[in-house]
Order: C-alpha cells, then sequence, then structure tokens
C-alpha cells in the first residue's frame, strides 16, 4: 500500500477508455460543492486492480485563459485531495470487508472564475468526499438488505 498522504501515478486517471466510461456510460453521479464539481462512477474492481480510487482533475479553459493559473487551480485540488482521501478510502476499505470490492472513479471539475484560498478548496474538498463516502456505505446497506 502507499503511504497515507501520498498521491502516486497508480491514483490518477490516465485511460481514456476510463475517462469514456466516466463520463459517457451512464452510470456515474455528481454533486457539487461550489467551485468544486465532482462527477464519480463507482464499479466492480477486476482481479487485477490495486487501487480503490483513482482521480483526475479537469479546470475549463473558459474560467482562466492563462495556464498558470489552471495549473495553479488543479495543484491545489490534487493536494486537498491528497489530504483528505483517507475519508473515501474508509469508506472503500469497508466496502472490501463485506467481499464486495468496488473502485470509484473522480473527475473534480473546477466551476468559478476566481480563484480560491486552499483552505476553501481542502474544505469543498472534504465535504464532497465525506458526501461521496456516505453515498458508498449507503449503497453498501442496499445491497447487504437485498
Amino acid at each position: 500500500m502507499n503511504k497515507p498522504f501520498s498521491l502516486s501515478q497508480d491514483e490518477r486517471i490516465k485511460s481514456r477508455k476510463q475517462i469514456d466510461r466516466l463520463f459517457k456510460g451512464g452510470g456515474a453521479k455528481a454533486m457539487s460543492a461550489y467551485p468544486l464539481r465532482v462527477v464519480y462512477l463507482t464499479e466492480p474492481m477486476g482481479e487485477d486492480e490495486s487501487t480503490m480510487a483513482q482521480m483526475m482533475v479537469s479546470v475549463p479553459k473558459r474560467y482562466f485563459k492563462r495556464a498558470v493559473k489552471r495549473n495553479h487551480v488543479k495543484r491545489q485540488v490534487r493536494e486537498a485531495y491528497r489530504l483528505n482521501k483517507h475519508i473515501l478510502h474508509e469508506a472503500l476499505a469497508k466496502d472490501e470487508a463485506t467481499d464486495n470490492r468496488h473502485k470509484t472513479s473522480l473527475c473534480f471539475i473546477w466551476t468559478s472564475e476566481q480563484l480560491a484560498s486552499t483552505d476553501t478548496v481542502a474544505e469543498k474538498m472534504r465535504n464532497l468526499l465525506t458526501r461521496i463516502a456516505e453515498r458508498i456505505a449507503g449503497n453498501n446497506k442496499n445491497t447487504s438488505a437485498e
């Protein structure tokens, strides 16, 4: 397992197929905590997969024309995820304990024309990850009750 506060390459979405499943597959859910929006998809984990959650960040060019600002926002979002991903991993670990192994793909999308402080981004990230973890826990209760 990785160090608890690292964000390795395995934890990032790099596959075009995975991105297409996330946005075109139809099973994805979304939620917002301004200025962040997250689109996520939970699917069964394959035998050869080891990562429970993978993420990516998107900052549209229409909000920040300069790449410097887009990169700054991406850095803030990745850092906030790196420090708070344990919230999601705990919910997925409980899922795994019931032999119901799932992986979650997340895409964080910036939705504001304004830059935000790092503390604000971290707070919104905690909010989103907590809500996703609650939904995953709720889905586990529903599937185990059937």
